[in-house]
């Protein structure tokens, strides 16, 4: 039997500004912290649970990126 995934979440701008917001302040709310979170922005604790993954992945990568434009450029100090 072919497993069902759930459907996507699309997330408006504000609840996206939220979840950023929320995102700067800490990379890995808690148990307790996803659900304040869950609560505000109204999804499941799941859904926030699985966009705080991809955002890190999200964030991980783009630091990859940038620690490799820094050493493709090196600032001189002449």
């Amino acid at each position: 039997l072919p497993v069902k995934k759930k459907p996507r979440t699309f997330y408006s701008a504000e609840q996206l500004g939220e979840l950023e917001k929320m995102f700067q302040e800490d990379h890995y709310p808690d148990n307790e912290k996803r659900r304040e979170i869950a609560a505000v922005v109204g999804v499941t604790p799941q859904r926030i649970l699985v966009w705080f993954q991809n955002r890190r992945a999200k964030w991980r990568k783009l630091e990859k990126l940038s620690m490799k434009g820094n050493r493709k450029y090196p600032t001189s100090s002449a």
